[in-house]
């Protein structure tokens, strides 16, 4: 059984930082591309960034790129999401999720998510 277990979030000032873990167990981690995407209060899902199995590519949304970084432990099937400059725009839980491959859309799976909120 597939298990992604986020890990992270909380309360946090504009312009603060935070790191997203998600714990993955059930599957080949190694073999996957990983993906985080988010959902606002009253707003659809939203994709954030991936990366690919090894960890040499990765890709992020415009509303994301330059503040965020997405990495991963293979070695520990552990994926991350560094956040920096956060805005209150970036308030959403977050979720992380294992892709169909790297340059599909599809999600094969996702977690519980951790909560994010930005403000003052």
């Amino acid at each position: 059984e597939v298990q992604l277990v986020e890990s992270g979030g909380g309360l946090v000032q504009p312009g603060g930082s935070l790191r997203l873990s998600c714990a993955a167990s059930g599957f080949i981690f190694s073999s996957y591309a990983m993906s985080w995407v988010r959902q606002a209060p009253g707003k659809g899902l939203e994709w954030v960034s991936r990366i690919n199995s090894g960890g040499g590519s990765t890709s992020y949304a415009d509303s994301v790129k330059g503040r965020f970084t997405i990495s991963r432990d293979n070695a520990k099937n552990t994926l991350y999401l560094q956040m920096n400059i956060l805005k209150p725009e970036d308030t959403a839980v977050y979720y992380c999720a294992q892709a169909a491959g790297y340059y599909s859309g599809k999600l094969l799976a996702r977690g519980q998510g951790t909560q994010v909120t930005v403000s003052s």
